[in-house]
């Protein structure tokens, strides 16, 4: 009987529309192009009004602006605040210039002229995190769409005039942000990286492939976020990948969701084929990718994703390739160090005492790989030495080889930690001990140095801290 099936349909099609227009949608969008005291982007304004009118036409009231100073830009935020409140769905787009300084990330009004870290912090540029929470914590759905991850043109500026006491941390692109409940939040490239502008006169890449893909009839949003992805990738010559961070507590849809499938029909297997293909579609885009960053977006995108095990393989493998620096330590190194095992055999054929082994301790320490002095080889002791293997590119085990115990060895001849052996720290002791109730006599200083004096530029602990540092 096909006329029920057809009233049903309708039925549900009018109740789906019903909901939909009954949601409150608020969005902020602002593109910022013309800057006064640094280069204009082309683009900001542009990508701007194109993002106002597409949500427009999906439902959204839209709080709009171009090329907004310090003072406008802060009305703007203050009416998208008051909108905001409450609603179902709030989105937040921003184009042109943002830095990231000590790990947080701000936008730039086009009044902005930052000479050092203190300007940035006193207002003269709007803290992200803080203006999302003032405006769109109350909303249960935050959409966040930042296309922002230029170079940052006051860079040079703040890094020359930080306090000469410590150093600033200005990065290029944006930082890492983490999304709270019911927030996705999606940068035109990844942490650290620079997005390309794009024609002069067009859209910049990110938003061209969000005007395609984030108002399409009956798509969800992180299936669209995806296919946004593949296009920009594939636009950029795999020179730019966007980059999210989501915690979406269900399917969200801008422009309706799929009408339901009519009774007796079998619409698992055809709801299942798109999701299976973008997801194809985004692993082939990546796989072959030497940036961590985005095969990190696949596993996040999915979690239980059929190429996971690949995509976390790869990730280690990237992680684990030791740097120029970090061949730099090892010149000289016997090139079978980079490719035999070790094992607990290799280990116990070492022969290394508790004093032995209390050294290579003390040796990985002043390496920068902390670990205590116990003389015993712990799980704890394990996970350092395979974090030194993997520093050097030696192959991660946990235990040790003839080769390597020699590599470690070699390695911080420049300043290494007086050698202990278990002879020489039983009379060390008992002297402590002192008897006939004498004081305990003071224990000299323990000095990192081969030749037993101290090491006063500290040259090997540095070098060795630094690339040590990087890979805990």
């Amino acid at each position: 009987m096909r006329f029920p099936t057809l009233v049903l349909s309708l039925i549900c099609m009018v109740f789906t529309a019903g909901a939909a227009s009954a949601e409150r949608r608020v969005a902020f969008v602002v593109g910022n192009g013309t800057y006064k005291h640094v280069a204009a982007l082309p683009n900001p304004s542009i990508d701007a009004k194109a993002m106002a009118g597409a949500l427009r036409n999906v439902g959204f009231e839209v709080v709009e602006g171009s090329n907004l100073t310090r003072d406008k830009m802060t009305e703007k935020l203050l009416d998208f605040g008051k909108k905001a409140q409450g609603a179902d769905v709030a989105v937040f787009f921003y184009a042109g210039h943002g830095i990231a300084v000590g790990g947080t990330n701000y936008l730039l009004p086009i009044d902005a002229d930052i000479k050092s870290e203190m300007d940035v912090k006193l207002g003269a540029a709007i803290n992200i995190d803080l203006t999302l929470d003032q405006t769109m914590s109350d909303a249960k759905v935050k959409l966040v769409l930042l296309d922002a991850c230029r170079d940052n043109p006051f860079a040079a500026k703040i890094k020359s005039n930080a306090p000469s006491t410590r150093s600033v941390s200005v990065q290029t692109g944006l930082a890492e942000m983490k999304s709270g409940e019911g927030t996705l939040i999606a940068f035109a490239t990844g942490p650290g990286q620079t997005a390309l502008d794009g024609k002069e006169g067009g859209n910049s890449p990110f938003t061209r492939a969000l005007l395609a893909n984030l108002t399409q009839p009956g798509v969800e949003l992180q299936q669209a976020m995806t296919k946004v992805r593949a296009q920009v990738q594939e636009e950029t010559n795999k020179g730019q990948l966007p980059w999210g961070n989501t915690n979406l507590t269900g399917a969200v849809y801008l422009n309706g969701a799929p009408a339901p499938a009519a009774p007796g029909s079998a619409p698992a297997v055809a709801a299942a084929a798109p999701g299976s293909d973008v997801e194809l579609e985004f692993w082939r885009s990546i796989k072959d990718s030497s940036k961590p960053e985005e095969l990190n977006a696949y596993v996040a995108q999915y979690p239980n994703g059929q190429f996971k095990s690949l995509a976390l393989a790869r990730i280690a493998s990237l992680e684990s390739k030791p740097d120029n620096a970090t061949r730099n330590l090892t010149t000289g190194i016997d090139p079978a160090t980079f490719k035999d095992e070790a094992n607990q055999t290799t280990e116990d054929q070492i022969g290394l005492d508790k004093g032995q082994r209390r050294d290579v301790q003390r040796r990985l320490n002043g390496l920068g790989f902390d670990t205590k002095m116990s003389g015993t080889f712990d799980a704890p002791t394990r996970a350092v030495i395979t974090r030194w293997q993997a520093a050097r590119g030696y192959p991660k085990s946990g235990y040790l080889n003839r080769l390597q115990h020699k590599a470690l060895l070699t390695e911080i001849v420049a300043a290494a930690p007086t050698a202990s052996s278990s002879d020489e720290e039983k009379p060390r002791r008992r002297a402590n001990s002192g008897g006939g109730g004498g004081q305990p006599q003071p224990q000299p200083q323990r000095q990192h140095s081969g030749g037993g004096g101290p090491d006063p530029a500290g040259a090997g602990r540095f070098i060795g801290g630094v690339v040590g540092g990087m890979l805990r």
